[in-house]
């Protein structure tokens, strides 16, 4: 219930974007996995493995807000993977 009060989205709306974000980050991640292996791969692959990984965190601010997001990563049992994810 504590969700539904933190955003003017319904239920419904997040669940949807939730949902669309999640894909186009999985979808860009492997495209950029498979772009690898062309010439010039490795900058493809940084920009779309960078939007799939930003993407995927954007699905879960759906869920959560964008505060509680933050403030849950950050947490001191959770600190070490987020900044090896962010560098």
């Amino acid at each position: 219930a504590k969700v539904l009060d933190a955003s003017t989205l319904s239920f419904g709306t997040r669940v949807r974007w939730f949902a669309i974000c999640f894909i186009a980050g999985v979808v860009c991640s492997i495209l950029g996995t498979a772009l690898l292996w062309l010439p010039k791969g490795i900058k493809l692959f940084a920009v779309f493995y960078t939007l799939g990984n930003i993407a995927a965190l954007a699905s879960t601010c759906f869920l959560m807000g964008p505060l509680k997001q933050l403030k849950a990563m950050f947490e001191p049992k959770r600190l070490v993977a987020t900044l090896v994810m962010l560098v």
